[in-house]
């Protein structure tokens, strides 16, 4: 099955069924999470997304606000279904990660411009991150951000062999690092679309 189709009310079991398996099923995704988290620098990091993380998103959300009829659970899945990948395009959410004691106002906006400067590199191939619309202006940004890379044939097949390298890039002014991926995160990013 491919865990980049939209996830339906089918796959949601919603807080009564959720609640007895919970324990069990979120070891489970923290497990999956691992390397599909990336860190960049000291306060950026990512989560690669598929069909398992933002199913246990939608999870948590209906448990937290008590979200139990069909229309209620219908409308949190769309929300989150903007968040799946799809066949030609990864999505990650990005966090920017604030010290307890940071002037959030000033380290957000040191990061203003950020959806300009955050590149995946598949190989020989460098994908400009295309960020979700609304969640920064020319004054702040959010400190929760989703972003997009776009798949042709051959970035998927790049993505697909084995052994390729990748590499998260920010080339912010106020923020500049690179990190290559392990395998692992390659290997589980390919599985996907398996």
């Amino acid at each position: 099955m491919s865990l980049v189709r939209p996830i339906s009310r089918h796959d949601i079991k919603g807080p009564a069924l959720y609640a007895p398996i919970r324990d069990d099923f979120r070891k489970h995704i923290i497990a999956l999470k691992k390397p599909r988290r990336v860190l960049v620098g000291d306060r950026v990091s990512l989560l690669f997304e598929n069909r398992h993380t933002v199913q246990s998103q939608i999870e948590e959300i209906c448990r937290v606000e008590g979200l139990t009829s069909d229309a209620q659970i219908v409308a949190e899945i769309a929300t989150n279904n903007e968040l799946m990948p799809t066949d030609s395009s990864l999505s990650a959410t990005l966090f920017v990660e604030l010290a307890p004691d940071a002037d959030a106002v000033k380290a957000l906006g040191d990061l203003v411009g950020l959806d300009e400067h955050v590149v995946l590199h598949i190989g020989p191939h460098a994908i400009r991150a295309a960020f979700e619309p609304g969640r920064s202006t020319d004054a702040k940004i959010s400190a929760v951000q989703y972003t997009r890379y776009p798949l042709t044939p051959a970035v998927k097949a790049a993505l697909a062999t084995p052994g390729t390298p990748l590499v998260m890039e920010i080339d912010h002014p106020n923020y500049r690092f690179r990190v290559e991926l392990p395998e692992a995160t390659r290997a589980t990013l390919a599985a996907d679309y398996a």
